[in-house]
Order: structure tokens, then sequence, then C-alpha cells
């Protein structure tokens, strides 16, 4: 199937989009992660475990971004 997104209004895409993405989730068990996944994971716990990565919270992260982009 081949969609004209040259022709499809903005509404059109984002209910295609919204399609695609339910049928996608309803089918994540069929859905493995890479390896590379789990070592990026647990990359990250041993860096936050050792005390050289920050975690912050997610709003005041955003508000961050934010103020930077201004």
């Amino acid at each position: 199937m081949k969609l004209d997104l040259q022709t499809m209004s903005r509404e059109q895409k984002l209910k295609a989009m919204h399609e695609i993405w339910e049928g996608l989730a309803g089918d994540d068990q069929s859905l493995e992660s890479p390896g590379w996944h789990a070592q990026s994971l647990q990359e990250t716990a041993d860096r936050v475990r050792d005390g050289r990565e920050v975690v912050h919270d997610w709003e005041e992260a955003k508000d961050e971004l934010r103020r930077r982009m201004k």
C-alpha cells in the first residue's frame, strides 16, 4: 500500500499515523529488542550506581531545555 502524502491533509496524515501506531502497539509481544538495548541500559544503570550519571526530574529537565532554547 502506498499513501500519497503530498495530497493528504494534516488530519488525514495524523489519522493514518494513529491507525499505524495502534496496529503496532497491539502486536508488541512479537517485538524483540536488539541486544545492544540491554547493554546500553546496563551501562547507564552502572553509571547511575557509580555516581557517574546524573538523574534529573523530567519536569525540571523540560523546563531547563526550554530556558536554554530561548
